[in-house]
C-alpha cells in the first residue's frame, strides 16, 4: 500500500471516528472502528465496524450506512481532498474470527495440561 493511501486511510478513520462519537447514541454498545481500506483510486472506502455485543453489530451497520449521507457531508466538509473516497460500513469479521482462535487455543491449551 502506498504511503498516501495509508495517509488517507488514517485521516478518514479519525475524522469518521470522530463523527460516530459525536453523532451517534449506541447506549449500551462498543463501537469500535478496526479500520479503513480506500481503493487506490480513491473512490471508494470500506470502514470496517466491530460491536460488543456482537449480536447488535448488524444493526449498528445498518443505522450507519442510512446515515452515509450525513457523514459522507461532514468529512466533504472538513476534509480538504478531492476526491473524497464514498464511504460504505461494513461488519468487521476478522475481529470475530480472531476471537474464535483464541477460544480454541485455549481449550487446546487446557486440554494439553
Amino acid at each position: 500500500m502506498s504511503n498516501r493511501l495509508e495517509k488517507v486511510n488514517s485521516l478518514l478513520q479519525k475524522e469518521i471516528g470522530k463523527i460516530i462519537l459525536r453523532d451517534f447514541d449506541f447506549s449500551g454498545r462498543i463501537v469500535t472502528l478496526t479500520h479503513v481500506n480506500t481503493t487506490p483510486n480513491l473512490i471508494e472506502t470500506r470502514v470496517y465496524i466491530s460491536v460488543f455485543p456482537d449480536t447488535t453489530t448488524n444493526q449498528v451497520v445498518k443505522t450507519l450506512n442510512s446515515a452515509v449521507v450525513a457523514i459522507q457531508q461532514q468529512v466533504n466538509k472538513k476534509l480538504n481532498m478531492r476526491p473524497i473516497p464514498r464511504i460504505i460500513f461494513i461488519k468487521d469479521e476478522e475481529i470475530k474470527q480472531a476471537s474464535r482462535v483464541e477460544e480454541l487455543l485455549e481449550t487446546l491449551k487446557k486440554e494439553g495440561k
